[in-house]
């Protein structure tokens, strides 16, 4: 590059700056390459996608692993993704940004340069206009130097939240300039009774560094506020996982390590999700990630005394019921969307169809004493062994439960298997979960449902998990609310595979759903 004629060169390839000492930093649309004369060799700085998943298919995945330009001798090509914060500091630029010493580890680290004489730079291309620009184009429609209420769960999952914080965490917020006010939990329901009483108008996020129990708090927090609607639509909530499960983490940002997380809360876009109204007796609250009964409530919650053995401890809990063959009769009233009569195609067609719907739409949700309306389909069920409803796809690390969920599109994936099949069967239908086979399984009955109502019967004592959370063993209705919440996700969806071969679905895209 000629840098002869200025210190600043714009081109069609980007911008760059060019610095004492025969350094230099260019910007093309996805990088910024930071030159550097003392280098002889090139030493990349490279974050690649966390190891634990596959890349997706969705048209919202964008690559965020660095390359190395042929014959790019002293140069390190960062992605602006990576970019946390640019500064000019006197005559100093300093460029802070995210590296991966390993794959499963990231970083803070900076680079510095020394500016020309201010009288060197046409007055259009300053050095404090690059560095703004560079901001703007790292951050593209985030929000810099989010304002974050952290509320810290030491007790979460097998522990150590404090450390993971402190040592991998925190680094990285501060590095990206992110204000933050930190509480430390020491009880259960605390989270709730703060995210009632928050300045929604003080903070652009609620940050969980916990398992999931801790966002459900907050989702139930923020909905028993006077001013509810506007709170739930205003203040995103977000997720650094430190739990057992850490599915919110796992569909919000594709990472269950804390550090992947971070970084993709700092680099993220607030993103409407559908939240459900569940509604038991004379109580109410709201659920954001799913429902259970049956085998996946058991697995989840008869196994709570062996928190320490991680996720595993479900698959302990799946191994030692299949072989039961136990069954949980219930009558089931269910208002289908999509899977009744369409199949599994349908759902495919309509996964394509919403996968970019950000709507908002506010659903009412009746009490479970009222009588069905006319659309809802009441059937009774007495071999069901697996009643599972999810409004994410993920549940945990690699567990890709509801493969066709998307953030708002107004519907619950409903699963439900029979209780009766042979032992080995019911278990290589559960594991086909890791092979994304599960969805098109043909134990799998698999719906879009808007509300149901779910009444167990022949049954005095039993697990239902709302959210990973223990509720009554006791009837209780579910309605979505279409995108009344908001998260911070990595891209504006879900980082989950959909359904096989959804991108595939004909004749007229299944009717159109």
């Amino acid at each position: 590059m000629d840098n002869s004629d200025s210190p600043v060169d714009k081109a069609d390839a980007g911008s760059s700056l060019a610095l004492a000492g025969d350094k230099s930093l260019t910007m093309d649309e996805r990088h910024l390459i930071l030159q550097d004369a003392e280098s002889s060799v090139l030493m990349p700085d490279v974050v690649y996608p966390d190891p634990a998943f596959k890349k997706s298919r969705r048209s919202c995945w964008a690559s965020v692993s660095a390359t190395t330009p042929p014959g790019a001798s002293g140069r390190r090509l960062i992605p602006l993704y990576n970019v946390l914060w640019a500064e000019l500091a006197g005559t100093k630029v300093v460029i802070t940004y995210a590296a991966q010493p390993s794959k499963t580890s990231i970083t803070p680290e900076s680079w510095t340069g020394e500016v020309h004489a201010s009288d060197d730079y046409p007055e259009d291309s300053h050095p404090e206009s690059f560095m703004a620009d560079l901001v703007s184009r790292a951050y593209g429609e985030a929000r810099p130097q989010r304002r974050a209420y952290v509320l810290i769960n030491p007790s979460s999952g097998p522990g150590g939240a404090l450390r993971k914080w402190e040592q991998d965490v925190l680094p990285l917020l501060e590095a990206a300039r992110m204000q933050m006010d930190v509480v430390m939990l020491t009880r259960g329901g605390e989270a709730a009774e703060l995210a009632e009483k928050v300045d929604i108008d003080k903070y652009d996020t609620i940050m969980a560094c916990s398992g999931d129990g801790t966002p459900h708090e907050v989702f139930n927090g923020l909905a028993r506020r006077a001013d509810a609607r506007r709170a739930l639509s205003k203040i995103a909530v977000s997720h650094i996982p430190c739990g057992s499960g850490n599915a919110m983490s796992c569909n919000l940002y594709g990472s269950h390590r804390p550090v992947f997380a971070a970084l993709a809360i700092i680099k993220g876009v607030v993103t409407p999700l559908d939240l459900v109204s569940i509604t038991q007796g004379d109580r109410r609250f709201v659920s954001f990630l799913s429902q259970a009964i049956g085998i996946i409530a058991e697995s989840d919650l008869a196994t709570e005394h062996l928190r320490w053995m991680g996720s595993a401890r479900f698959n302990l809990g799946v191994f030692t019921r299949v072989f039961r063959r136990k069954c949980y009769p219930c009558d089931l009233a269910i208002k289908v969307e999509v899977g009744e009569k369409d199949g599994k195609d349908g759902v495919r067609a309509h996964y394509k169809r919403h996968a970019s719907d950000a709507s908002l739409e506010k659903a009412p949700a009746p009490s479970d004493d009222d009588e069905l309306p006319g659309e809802w389909e009441l059937a009774s069920h007495d071999k069901i062994g697996t009643f599972y409803c999810g409004n994410m796809a993920y549940m945990a690390p690699d567990i890709n439960f509801f493969s066709a969920a998307i953030a708002s599109d107004g519907c619950m994936d409903m699963v439900s298997i029979d209780g009766d099949l042979w032992p080995l069967t019911a278990l290589k239908t559960l594991m086909s979960v890791e092979t994304g086979k599960f969805f098109d399984s043909p134990h799998v009955s698999y719906k879009k449902v808007s509300a149901y109502r779910i009444i167990p019967r022949e049954q005095e004592e039993g697990y239902i998990s709302i959210d990973g959370e223990r509720v009554p063993f006791a009837p209780f209705q579910a309605e979505v609310h279409r995108a009344l919440g908001r998260v911070i996700s990595k891209r504006g969806c879900f980082e989950a595979d959909g359904p096989a071969n959804w991108d595939s679905v004909s004749v007229a895209e299944r009717l159109h759903a």
